[in-house]
């Protein structure tokens, strides 16, 4: 299935001239059918969510500007939804896909159709569940072309190829979180990671089910490179060759050199590789592993693929996997080389792309990110730090999701009471040492509390990790927008010091940020998109313990400012 799904990948010249053959705005109607499917990795068959029965699921293909139209019929037991993970959706929060956020899910039998314009991007994203952890198996590529008669602002690859990290569990993953949500413990880890959906010959029984991209001497390839792994960041090498990045979370950046890449879920990078013109030898491997710096057990493990050149009137040789060096990549903790990437991630910032960074600042945020704890329940054991159970939160907010109606409607229908509170608060209510000794009570408060923006308001938040159970870097992703990321640094933020020394010239733009290992984050953005938007950890066992919070953005006052009604087949609760 997924060599398959890779040959399809590969043809990405006949797909341009597929989607160039029709005019650009055009609508694109997709069928997601989700139903079971057997898939066998590890020497272990199970039977996995599927969409179409594929694994990973299949791709989106869009140019700038058309409207995508995708019909979801939920087919198995489990309640279902999807995220078009950084589509902006302008207008359209009806059909960003959070459940309980934006929608109630799709419940067994039952269809919704999203409906979304893709407005002023282009570039790779991804689509996937947003439901407890059915995005383990239900994920793919969203891949949107320039429009037509528009090129790169970088040299034609001879070829786009998405590669896709994912987790692969032996278990049933609901079950895996329905254990530790229970238990108060952290999850089980998965068993394998995956590239395209194959964990290849480091893992058991799976020599076969390896990644084999083949190429050309001499030709320049776009890597279009997704982590749609539930929990890890991950270090990417190919040996012996190098990577320029030209794009990260579908937004050009200026193009910098490198031979090892540190993508976070949810987070994409395009990259272009330059193949060699006389090779020394034909294979070389891929790899991946993760990065990861808090206390708790994560997958070490590293999963690789093949690179291999087809030299033209000469056989490939029957090189031996086990006989190729794995690449080097950073240590498992190597924060160090996690910022020095970050830091060279640069807007273009020129009269065609240009970056429309606020300079002015109307609501200023402070918010710690991290872990905590909950007390135990009486006549429970639970394994979580002394006895409590795990909790993670924002602004010690620990984010309680409504579970018969979503916030989107709630607030669409002026039906807050006994649903949300608007009184989240802006910054903690009991500062502390944020990256220094913990304090003693690691206990947070629970709640489904939001902040209200005015529409078109310039914010400013500042993200800050905490050492609360160990400091670790949180990838955090806010929907419906992009931001600006003005300024980062290690240790506790100051507000005098550190302000002056942002980046309002050329920031990278992002929707997804890793907020660094013990210490803080500084974004900004323009909230011109009115509705309901979720911000919170793209480690699921994070969000699952209540790493995440939501902004309610107000209508404006011009008709075209305004969120317009559900559709009318919005599911129910």
């Amino acid at each position: 299935m997924a060599s398959s799904i890779l040959a399809c990948f590969v043809c990405t010249l006949s797909i341009i001239e597929f989607v160039s053959s029709h005019q650009t705005g055009r609508t694109r109607h997709y069928h997601f059918n989700v139903q079971l499917h057997n898939v066998t990795r590890l020497c272990q068959t199970k039977s996995i969510i599927t969409i179409n029965g594929k694994f990973p699921g299949p791709p989106i293909y869009a140019r700038e500007g058309d409207r995508v139209v995708v019909e979801v019929a939920n087919n198995v037991a489990n309640n279902v939804s999807i995220h078009w993970h950084g589509i902006r959706q302008l207008l359209s929060g009806w059909a960003d896909g959070p459940a309980y956020v934006t929608q109630c899910p799709i419940q067994s039998g039952q269809s919704y159709v999203y409906n979304f314009t893709i407005v002023g991007q282009r570039g790779t994203l991804l689509w996937h569940a947003h439901i407890s952890w059915l995005r383990a198996t239900l994920y793919g590529p969203i891949i949107i072309l320039p429009m037509k008669n528009t090129s790169y602002p970088f040299p034609m690859p001879h070829k786009e190829v998405p590669i896709i990290f994912g987790e692969w569990w032996n278990a049933d993953t609901e079950a895996v979180i329905s254990q530790a949500l229970q238990n108060g413990g952290g999850p089980n880890v998965s068993d394998a990671y995956t590239i395209n959906g194959l964990p290849g010959p480091l893992y058991n029984c799976s020599a076969n089910d390896t990644l084999k991209l083949k190429v050309k001497p001499g030709k320049t390839y776009m890597l279009r490179i997704i982590n749609a792994a539930l929990n890890d960041d991950l270090f990417f090498t190919i040996s012996n060759h190098t990577f320029s990045v030209v794009e990260a979370d579908a937004i050009y950046v200026k193009p910098f050199e490198t031979d090892t890449l540190l993508i976070a879920p949810g987070q994409t990078t395009n990259v272009l590789l330059k193949t060699k013109w006389s090779p020394m030898k034909t294979t070389f491997l891929m790899a991946a592993r993760p990065y990861f710096t808090g206390q708790g057990t994560f997958d070490k493990s590293t999963v690789v693929g093949i690179l291999e050149y087809k030299l033209p009137f000469k056989k490939p040789l029957n090189t031996s996997i086990s006989s190729l060096p794995i690449p080097t990549l950073p240590p498992i903790n190597s924060t160090s080389f996690v910022a020095n990437f970050s830091n060279k991630l640069r807007s273009l910032a020129n009269n065609k792309f240009p970056a429309n960074v606020p300079q002015n600042v109307d609501k200023k945020f402070f918010f710690t990110v991290g872990l905590g704890s909950t007390p135990c329940p009486n006549n429970q054991t639970c394994q979580g730090p002394n006895g409590s159970k795990f909790a993670a939160s924002v602004n010690n907010i620990s984010f309680t999701t409504p579970p018969s109606i979503a916030l989107l409607q709630s607030y669409f229908s002026g039906q807050n009471g006994g649903v949300l509170t608007t009184d989240f608060p802006g910054v903690p209510l009991i500062p502390f040492n944020y990256t220094g000794t913990p304090p003693n009570n690691t206990h947070v408060a629970n709640g489904t509390k939001v902040v209200v923006l005015p529409f078109n308001a310039a914010v400013e938040v500042v993200l800050q990790d905490t050492s609360i159970l160990g400091a670790e870097s949180h990838p955090l992703h806010l929907h419906g927008y992009n931001f600006f990321v003005v300024g980062q640094g290690f240790g506790n933020f100051d507000p005098q010091k550190d302000p002056p020394n942002f980046n309002l010239v050329d920031p990278v733009e992002r929707n997804t940020i890793g907020v660094p290992s013990g210490g803080w984050a500084a974004l900004r953005f323009r909230a011109d998109n009115p509705g309901v938007w979720f911000m919170h950890c793209h480690f699921e066992v994070h969000m699952s313990w209540g790493l995440k919070m939501a902004w309610i953005v107000l209508d404006g006052k011009l008709p075209n400012q305004k969120l317009p009604p559900p559709p009318s087949d919005l599911p129910k609760c």
